[in-house]
């Protein structure tokens, strides 16, 4: 099912092929520096270049009968490069191989997703600018609160996708580790001297000590930022379905020329993309929880943890990068209806500058106690008789006693939220 949210660079990276591939070169690398080192004669290291070569369906007969991964893959070179297939997998051990190869798939996998990760911010903040001045109406516990810009949502999100490319840059440094330590990591047979050489040739860091197996909180950390990523692309999500709702309706899923909402009602526009996103972001997180289910393995090593990455980490890069496409895709063709915006800022009746009149109250005497109680008791009322607050606060004798009608109207100019919201805008250098 995974299969048709991949692109096609997901696909290849996590294909059978590639992984094949991918497992010739470390064993290629390998091969090459025991040349270097007198071990392996080069001679024979020529045939093994010129004749390593392994067909996926050869190698999955071959494990049907020895139900081991890699001594199928190694059969199978065998039988292409004859004798010289000897210096192949020296003093190895086939965690060497799957960890370090697999090290390398995420390392591709996960430069992708940068990228993409990139481009998101980019089309943030591009947004951020388009609407700076796009009043919204900003609210806590779903409730109206006081009036923000769109905006200004659409930069916080932005610097929210920075922090996660700060984050997935480490993560992906941690992954792109490499080990050639044999069994049980003690070096018995090829000198840590041989692992440098061969991680620098495939562009990876040396695991500084490890058993078996490169340890798992790595793989861990991995899986678990891409979950955080997930979560940011679900927490903008949610906010568009929200704002989709037919009652708020300020923005919306843009919807294609035959496009249908239901099977049943004709006329629905539902957000089905960002609904899917939500649902995508919570496999991330199942997959992450496994992940921390790996780090624990018996001893040197177990394989607990090996037949559950082969599904989590293609599923999971693939999804992260479906889910970028889609998401980038999603705002640059957001509709955007700043006049419903404005008209559910005016839903109150001016009640969102309620925090304007205490402040200015206190300011002019009047103990935080006592202006609340005269500012909420007004508001009370504009809650119950649908009435304007502004004339009806200009009613007040014990407001107006202390609050000039030209104050009290400066207090509803909605425009001198933008002064510093565009101090915001410079800190993030928009």
């Amino acid at each position: 099912m995974i299969e048709r949210y991949q692109t096609p660079d997901m696909k290849r990276i996590w294909s059978d092929q590639n992984k094949y591939e991918t497992w010739l070169k470390v064993e290629l690398a390998v091969t090459e520096v025991l040349v270097e080192d007198g071990i392996v004669p080069r001679d024979s290291f020529e045939v093994i270049k010129s004749k390593a070569d392994f067909s996926v369906e050869r190698t999955l007969e071959i494990e049907e009968t020895t139900n081991h991964d890699v001594i199928a893959f190694l059969t199978n070179l065998a039988e292409n490069i004859g004798p010289d297939s000897r210096y192949i997998h020296m003093g190895m051990t086939s965690s060497d191989l799957l960890d370090t190869s697999m090290a390398l798939q995420c390392k591709e996998a996960g430069e992708i997703i940068l990228k993409k990760l990139k481009v998101f911010k980019s089309c943030l903040r591009d947004k951020a600018k388009e609407h700076k001045s796009t009043f919204q109406i900003g609210r806590s516990h779903g409730v109206h609160a006081e009036p923000i810009t769109f905006g200004l949502k659409l930069a916080m999100w932005s610097e929210e996708v920075q922090r996660n490319i700060e984050r997935w840059e480490l993560a992906l440094d941690t992954i792109s580790t490499g080990m050639i330590s044999g069994a049980v990591g003690t070096y018995q047979h090829l000198d840590p001297e041989v692992e440098t050489r061969v991680c620098q040739r495939l562009g990876l860091k040396v695991a500084p000590v490890s058993n078996q197996v490169i340890q798992r909180d790595r793989h861990a950390f991995y899986l678990n930022m891409l979950s955080m990523i997930g979560a940011t692309i679900e927490k903008i999500a949610v906010e568009i379905r929200h704002m989709q709702r037919t009652e708020v309706l300020e923005a919306e899923e843009f919807f294609s020329k035959g496009q249908k909402g239901s099977s049943a009602m004709p006329h629905k526009r539902n957000p089905i993309l960002t609904e899917r996103l939500t649902g995508f972001a919570r496999l991330l997180r199942g997959n992450a929880h496994t992940a921390m289910e790996n780090v624990a393995l018996w001893h040197e090593r177990d394989i607990s943890h090996s037949s559950i990455e082969r599904v989590i980490f293609p599923d999971s890069t693939t999804i992260v990068d479906y889910m970028l496409n889609k998401t980038t895709n999603l705002m640059n063709n957001l509709l955007v209806y700043p006049k419903n915006m404005q008209n559910n800022i005016d839903l109150t009746n001016g009640l969102i500058f309620s925090q304007e009149v205490l402040l200015l109250l206190i300011k002019k005497g009047l103990t935080r106690e006592k202006a609340y109680e005269i500012v909420q008791r007004n508001a009370m009322r504009v809650w119950r008789e649908k009435i304007d607050f502004n004339n009806l606060l200009k009613s007040d004798k014990e407001i107006m006693e202390h609050i000039s009608e030209d104050e009290l109207d400066k207090l509803f100019d909605i425009s001198k939220i933008l002064i510093n919201i565009n101090k915001v805008y410079e800190r993030l250098g928009i």
